[in-house]
């Protein structure tokens, strides 16, 4: 039975299209089918065996999909994969890559263990959005991160309703409403001043940005929740964003409809960890007491 895999990596760095050169002819060697999405070949120099695939399709029928970068070229991956329920890894060649499984330095053992079928699968939650205005479909996606509804004038402040469940929970003078998962917890939410929540708990956040409001901290919902946000009639435009990778203008009276989505990501495991061995070493958090040693 044949073996195949898709390589997503951030052409811009002469450093990820080299490891990405390491990584595919690794897997040829070991008899994978290699694919690359085809507006990245010119930029990799791949060996021979790779095979050029068009977007949105380069992802159908392979046993794993590699992200190499940082967290923006996961993100991107994760688009290509979700549809078709692959596996997905992260090798983190960026700065902080929370969404990566493996970092650079052990890419040789990584692959290996990968040809191996030596790794677990974790499931992810994401998010469904609908955006509507005056009963007519503007804008439906989906989300890994957050979906964020934010003011589309910077001088000007935005006015939000919220929803939870079908019923009014807050209207809010703001900059934003950033709506997460718990794998996006530690992401945008996070800036905007919301919790960090372990990945394997089943939720949703909201969290408020720079809202001018008695009641402005974020919540945390169950995940059979659901989030209507709208944009009050009187207020200028909003834009609506999924994953910082996918924008919609909102115009004034524009709702937007978040709720747990239908598909998850299936992310690769190699060696589980706690998570809280994940916080420490991507945040560099001191564990050591303050004084530091003294003898």
């Amino acid at each position: 039975m044949s073996r195949s895999a898709l390589l997503v990596t951030h052409t811009g760095r002469r450093q990820s299209t080299q490891h990405a050169q390491t990584v595919a002819q690794d897997l040829v060697d070991n008899g994978f089918e290699v694919r690359v999405v085809a507006e990245e070949v010119d930029d990799l120099e791949l060996p021979p065996g790779v095979t050029p695939v068009d977007d949105p399709a380069a992802a159908e029928g392979v046993e794993i999909v590699f992200a190499l970068g940082g967290d923006g070229t996961f993100l991107r991956a994760a688009e290509l994969d979700r549809p078709v329920k692959a596996p997905l890894l992260g090798i983190n060649l960026g700065k902080v890559g929370f969404l990566a499984e493996a970092e650079l330095q052990n890419i040789d053992r990584t692959v290996r263990d990968i040809v191996a079928g030596d790794y677990t699968v974790d499931e992810r939650l994401t998010l469904d959005v609908r955006a509507e205005y005056d009963g007519r479909l503007i804008a439906e996606s989906w989300a890994l991160n957050e979906v964020s509804v934010e003011k589309g004038q910077r001088a000007q402040m935005l006015e939000l309703l919220v929803d939870v469940d079908g019923r009014p929970l807050s209207r809010y003078g703001c900059d934003g409403v950033v709506c997460a998962t718990p794998t996006g917890s530690t992401a945008y939410a996070f800036s905007a001043g919301g919790p960090v929540v372990w990945p394997e708990v089943e939720a949703l956040l909201l969290v408020p940005i720079s809202a001018h409001a008695l009641f402005s901290k974020p919540i945390v919902t169950g995940p059979t929740s659901t989030f209507v946000l709208t944009v009050d009639p009187y207020t200028s435009f909003a834009t609506l964003c999924c994953d910082g990778r996918r924008t919609w203008d909102l115009p004034p009276g524009a709702q937007v409809t978040v709720q747990r989505g239908d598909l998850p990501v299936r992310l690769v495991r190699l060696q589980p960890r706690p998570f809280t061995d994940t916080l420490v070493a991507k945040f560099h958090l001191p564990v050591q007491g303050w004084r530091g040693n003294r003898r």
